[in-house]
């Protein structure tokens, strides 16, 4: 599931009220509608009846500890998170929505605006319950699921775009692992050695075009964004309960909030001319090429030097056959700052369940040490929380510098959320479309490719979400 969360793209468009939002979207099968007039509490997942199935302990620990709270994990299918907000939002109007729902960073501003039950008092009426979890989890991934002063999730799981180095290629172009403070030049640099020595088939580095792991961690290293970004007041019932001392404390905020096309920073620029000299030199893939659905096996057989990935990759080269001394994961090269980016998901309360209570102890204890240990056995993502990211999770599995995972938090304190509004999906559409146009051509045509997505942007944000 996480691994999906970042692979895949919303579709989610709106217009007018829910009947009429409803109207062309994909149909519900049987298994995707819950029962009527019965007492359990419902949690909706994108993803298969195996992947709810894989949810079992999780409940029976849940029911132990809550046995008058019935459960149910209900995972809907569908072809990306477009299929599955979608749905949702169909049960919301047919009168038979869940009661939770599991939703990613690319979807918290959405449901926020426009589904989701506010968190604070249920977080304010247990806080001495909640300050363990608190304690242990990093302020920046609370902060991304901070909508207008409010708290709206729980973050459980993360992933940050790092770099993943194939230690093969590597060696192979007489290259050792960078140190943590390379440069984007560096990265250069390693790209045409590899190539030199590479072979045919081999690309040094692969990337995909979507809104996490494509160009976005370029932009943010560059100190910009194609969004323009603010942080909304409030959230200080939070900040000064739960992170009183930290550092950094007093800029943390009620949460972010893209307002405005970014596009024509020079900066943006800079960025997307550097990506079409590495595809125009063969030194990485093209944009055009779509999603990494093969990246894998591409990447475990040799065939990829460099690519950016979070700790979601780790089970994944597992079951693959690439031990961990076969690759490892560094930081993001540096540009004019190492800002980094990353994904998060929680559970999310909707305000139309009539279960709110229960909802919240699930919710709990989800996030809590027990919850957590049960969702996360084996390293298909990166908890959030700290104490759980350690070397029991990554034995045998994972590369030398796990550490780079959770680290890329605590090193770099400026790192934040993928870029996410409400209007989230016509944004990422246009940022893809144009993506394109702007590294597969000539150097001549970035800037009115530049100009072209910030008409877009502009439209896609003065849209209904």
């Amino acid at each position: 599931m996480s691994e999906l969360t970042r692979r895949t793209m919303l579709g989610v468009t709106g217009a007018g009220t829910l009947a009429a939002l409803t109207a062309g979207w994909p149909r519900l099968t049987g298994s995707d509608i819950p029962g009527r007039g019965d007492d359990e509490l419902r949690v909706a997942m994108l993803g298969t009846a195996q992947d709810a199935e894989a949810r079992t302990g999780l409940v029976q620990a849940f029911r132990r500890r809550h046995p008058d709270i019935p459960v149910s994990v209900q995972a809907i299918q569908g072809a990306d998170w477009s299929d599955f907000f979608a749905k949702i939002l169909t049960l919301v109007a047919a009168g038979t929505p869940p009661d939770v729902v599991v939703v990613a960073t690319e979807g918290t501003q959405l449901f926020a605006d426009r589904l989701a039950e506010p968190l604070d008092r249920y977080v304010q009426r247990d806080a001495a319950e909640m300050a363990d979890y608190f304690s242990d989890v990093h302020p920046s991934l609370i902060e991304a699921f901070m909508y207008d002063g409010h708290l709206f999730q729980l973050p459980v799981d993360f992933n940050a775009a790092n770099m993943y180095l194939n230690v093969a290629a590597m060696r192979r172009a007489g290259l050792e692992r960078p140190p943590d403070d390379w440069t984007h030049e560096d990265f250069l640099r390693m790209l045409r050695a590899m190539r030199a020595r590479g072979g045919r088939g081999f690309v040094p580095y692969y990337w995909t075009n979507r809104l996490w792991g494509g160009v976005v961690p370029w932009l943010y290293a560059n100190g910009t964004s194609f969004l323009t970004e603010e942080k909304a007041p409030g959230g200080d019932w939070l900040w000064s309960r739960f992170y009183a001392g930290s550092p950094g404390v007093a800029q943390r905020s009620g949460g972010y909030l893209w307002r405005g096309s970014n596009a024509l920073d020079p900066k943006v620029a800079e960025v997307y001319e550097f990506l079409r000299r590495v595809v125009a030199e063969g030194l990485g893939s093209s944009p055009a090429q779509g999603g990494g659905n093969q990246l894998v096996g591409q990447f475990a057989s040799g065939g990829v030097g460099f690519t950016p990935a979070g700790g979601f990759w780790v089970e994944g080269l597992a079951e693959a056959k690439m031990p961990g001394s076969a690759y490892d994961v560094q930081f993001f090269p540096r540009w004019r700052t190492q800002r980094h980016q990353f994904g998060a998901a929680g559970y999310a309360m909707m305000k139309t369940s009539q279960r709110k209570d229960q909802a919240w102890e699930w919710i709990k204890f989800c996030a809590s040490r027990e919850g957590m240990r049960l969702a996360f056995p084996v390293p298909n993502t990166t908890p959030v929380r700290r104490s759980m990211v350690d070397e029991a999770l990554y034995r045998g599995k994972g590369p030398a510098h796990w550490q780079v995972f959770y680290d890329t938090l605590d090193r770099f304190p400026t790192t934040g959320p993928i870029p996410a509004p409400p209007q989230q999906a016509a944004v990422e559409t246009a940022l893809i479309k144009h993506t394109v146009g702007a590294v597969t051509g000539s150097a001549r045509n970035v800037e009115p490719t530049l100009r072209r997505l910030d008409a877009d942007l502009e439209r896609a944000l003065r849209s209904t979400p």
